[in-house]
């Protein structure tokens, strides 16, 4: 495989020559690309970004802007960026290559192997399985942000942790984003391995894949070109941030993952090459492949992650009968987005470190995948240019989850982090802009979200109790 990178500094980099190689469907005009990165996210004031684009079957790089607006230090093809929740992927696919070896099972329950495992309702504890915490259908929650220190025990004190953390909703009634399933996936990693998840991921993913980029702990991105994280408002160059990454090490099973583009984007070629590494070693089997980005759940918003469904850790995509798989991740201001197209073997990554991203995003990719696949990403999520009469008087009341409560009035909503997220933001006021009778658009969100309108949607569990999404995660409401 030959591979094709270009950096502000260094120009055209390739083994075995210069310029670009064939794409799917002809000739990938590089040059014309890290044009339009320059140009999209001086726009959209994104100090610096990195981008991946697997086509043809081969990796081509690009990186623009800089890694850090205090020193100038310019971003290149090899440098590093935090990944936030793209760690899933990588999780699952670490899960899924010990069910190829028959250590574990699909639809084995937690508690079989993990016997501490616990939640506050003993009946759903019993019951929630190592699928339901891949495909976000368990019921645990996102935001238990627990600290449980740095050693290579802090998946075993996080669990044991969680024990006392209320379930978002019961397991199986609907989807809910829960990472704290992943760190519980993490440690049955660590249980049956014998190793840590940052050591088994290592051997079983980096290793054999050849992402010598591709880190778990702060650490060892110490050798690395490394992006800094930055804050500010929308439509303003942002400033540095006042630290790089706020996550304690338990996070990494569901949030850090520290890497190149060019890494991330062999990752996917793997999983394109139905499990098997371009040296002919196999990762996963062509099974576990396809299970991964087969549908086990349908979500409610479609909109915050772009989602139409779940598989077991990609999220699912259909652009008007296209399937594509992926995933987005946010760390305290740097953003990262993943797209696969499988039917034309392409995968975008791209990796940014503040200021618009998801507007880089949707501009960058949009035109990409217009190119080489044909596909036109939809329209950005806003409010209906004639908005439509709603009754809210179902709506109206407090909905409660872990870290958050959400206070519904006529026309507006309250989202206030609690418990060991309150120290997160402030409360966040905002008006709620119909879309549907169940769809908002949530303007004055502020700088805490990416989007200029934050999606809110209003839904039922399969038990009969009402909730609403915000940011995928399902929250039940609890009083009027």
């Amino acid at each position: 495989m030959t591979n094709v990178s270009y950096d502000r500094q260094g120009g055209w980099r390739a083994e075995g020559g210069w310029g670009a190689a064939d794409s799917e469907g002809g000739r990938l005009d590089l040059a014309h690309w890290q044009a339009r990165l320059d140009e999209l996210r001086a726009t959209h004031h994104v100090p610096g970004a990195s981008v991946a684009i697997l086509a043809g079957g081969t990796v081509h790089e690009l990186a623009s802007g800089v890694l850090h607006r205090g020193t100038g230090a310019p971003v290149t093809t090899d440098s590093v960026f935090l990944s936030g929740s793209i760690a899933k992927v990588y999780t699952a696919t670490l899960v899924l290559s010990l069910v190829d070896e028959g250590l574990l099972d699909l639809d084995t329950r937690v508690v079989d192997v993990l016997p501490e495992f616990a939640t506050p309702d003993p009946a759903a504890t019993a019951v929630i399985t190592v699928r339901q915490l891949l495909s976000h259908t368990g019921g645990v929650t996102n935001d238990f942000n627990h600290d449980s220190g740095r050693g290579d025990d802090c998946l075993a004190k996080y669990v044991e942790a969680a024990r006392d953390v209320p379930l978002d909703c019961p397991p199986g009634t609907a989807v809910s984003y829960g990472g704290l399933g992943y760190v519980v996936l993490g440690r049955l990693v660590e249980v049956l391995t014998g190793k840590t998840w940052d050591q088994a991921l290592n051997e079983r993913v980096f290793a054999p894949l050849g992402l010598g980029h591709s880190m778990t702990l702060p650490e060892e991105a110490l050798s690395f070109r490394v992006a800094m994280s930055h804050l500010g408002e929308p439509g303003a160059d942002p400033d540095p941030a006042p630290v790089w990454d706020m996550m304690p090490r338990s996070a990494g099973p569901y949030g850090r993952i520290i890497t190149s583009a060019g890494d991330m984007a062999r990752l996917a070629q793997m999983h394109l090459a139905g499990g098997t590494a371009p040296d002919g070693t196999r990762v996963l089997s062509a099974e576990a492949v396809a299970a991964m980005r087969r549908r086990e759940t349908d979500v409610p918003d479609k909109w915050t992650v772009s989602a139409d469904g779940w598989g077991l850790g990609w999220t699912l995509y259909d652009w008007d009968g296209a399937p594509g798989f992926g995933h987005d991740g946010a760390a305290i201001g740097q953003y990262g987005y993943l797209r696969v197209v499988p039917e034309a073997g392409v995968a975008l990554v791209l990796l940014t470190n503040g200021g618009g991203a998801r507007r880089l995003y949707a501009d960058l990719f949009g035109e990409l995948l217009a190119e080489l696949t044909g596909i036109r990403l939809p329209a950005p999520f806003a409010p209906a240019a004639v908005p439509p009469a709603v009754d809210y008087t179902p709506l109206l009341g407090t909905y409660r989850r872990e870290g958050v409560v959400i206070t519904v009035t006529e026309g507006r909503m309250r989202y206030e982090f609690v418990d060991g997220m309150k120290d997160l933001s402030p409360p966040l006021d905002m008006e709620l802009l119909p879309v549907t009778d169940t769809v908002f658009a949530a303007s004055g969100a502020g700088p805490s979200f990416s989007e200029d309108h934050m999606p809110v949607v209003f839904s039922t569990l399969a038990d009969g109790t009402r909730c609403v999404y915000v940011g995928m995660r399902a929250t039940p409401k609890v009083g009027p």
